[in-house]
């Protein structure tokens, strides 16, 4: 029986990547996408793919997913799905309302939706979390201060993380954040140094050797621990 991940945020950049190397490994993939009517390239993914629909915000949505999978075993859980924000805030001009949707989607969405499959990470064999963050959720790395919103919701969703690795423990649970590097997705822009299929490529090799001994532990694609 193939090994099964659910991706989140799967439509394009990271995830899309995510979802062909996975497929491409011989996996079972769950790829969700908040609209899937609008999700052409990951339809088109060869293998054993299957498109779900999910706004990782939406409680109500994420419980219905939850609802349709019905304690269907899953190994590995990638939150990928994420939002920079609109950038540029400053004190005297913060959008709190924007804020509050960054906030929504990087760091209580990753939450939700790990809480909402938990039976049916329970019934896989690799009971694996990973969530993708940033090296700008570091705050031992933060000496340039900026992009108040995005930095606060990832250094949120690394503690979030890091607590649930700590209450799963018990339950042989490897639950792990990683940075994917500067990638050159809509996200990152065009002056990244690199490309998709390299992120994604480094970053499989890294969740590839996951045991219960890197439960609860922060990782540079490349598998250099990094400091919170």
């Amino acid at each position: 029986m193939s090994s099964v991940v659910l991706v989140t945020g799967a439509g394009r950049g990271l995830g899309l990547e995510l979802v062909r190397q996975y497929a491409a490994g011989g996996w079972a993939v769950l790829g969700t996408v908040r609209d899937p009517a609008q999700a052409g390239a990951l339809r088109a993914v060869a293998g054993n793919v299957e498109v779900h629909a999910l706004d990782v915000a939406d409680s109500e949505g994420v419980a219905a997913l939850a609802a349709r999978l019905g304690g269907r075993p899953i190994d590995l859980l990638i939150n990928n799905a994420g939002v920079y924000g609109p950038g540029h805030e400053s004190l005297g001009a913060i959008d709190y309302q924007a804020w509050e949707r960054v906030l929504a989607v990087n760091t209580l969405g990753p939450v939700r939706v790990a809480e909402a499959l938990l039976d049916c990470l329970r019934a896989g064999s690799r009971r694996q979390i990973v969530s993708v963050t940033s090296l700008m959720g570091s705050i031992g790395d933060n000496t340039g201060g900026g992009s108040l919103y995005y930095r606060s919701s990832k250094a949120a969703l690394n503690a979030a993380m890091k607590t649930l690795s700590i209450d799963l423990s018990h339950e042989s649970f490897c639950v792990t954040v990683i940075h994917p590097g500067w990638v050159r997705t809509d996200m990152g822009g065009s002056n990244a140094p690199l490309d998709a299929r390299t992120s994604v490529t480094a970053m499989r090799q890294v969740i590839d050797r996951l045991t219960t001994k890197q439960n609860g532990r922060f990782f540079n694609y490349d598998g250099r621990e990094l400091p919170w």
